[in-house]
């Protein structure tokens, strides 16, 4: 998380340890906005931005780890680095996301 979070800083020397998630941005972003569009992905607090792109990407593309373990980690990431409203805001996007994108059922579905 340190190291996306150092990317969206303008840190490139990081990118090669998580290349995987920034190559999924363009897949990911879109979904995090369609699930936060209150929120422009640019308005987001970066360290709340960062969090939600670790999630979303273990949500899609890691299906071994159950939604309510990534979404607890993610809350408890938001409770630490982020503003008193970090981890509801966490929380709520995570959640619209595994709804919208039925991922409980085990069927990820990331089209746009």
């Amino acid at each position: 998380m340190q190291k996306l979070f150092a990317w969206n800083y303008g840190n490139r020397d990081s990118v090669d340890q998580i290349e995987d998630i920034i190559s999924k941005l363009p897949e990911i972003d879109p979904i995090i906005s369609r699930n936060a569009p209150k929120w422009p992905l640019d308005k987001i607090n970066k360290v709340d931005l960062s969090i939600l792109r670790c999630a979303s990407w273990e949500l899609l593309y890691h299906l071994d780890t159950p939604p309510k373990v990534v979404i607890d980690e993610a809350i408890e990431l938001a409770k630490e680095f982020g503003t008193e409203s970090s981890p509801s805001f966490v929380n709520a996007v995570l959640g619209s996301m595994v709804k919208d994108l039925n991922i409980l059922s085990g069927q990820s579905n990331t089209k746009q």
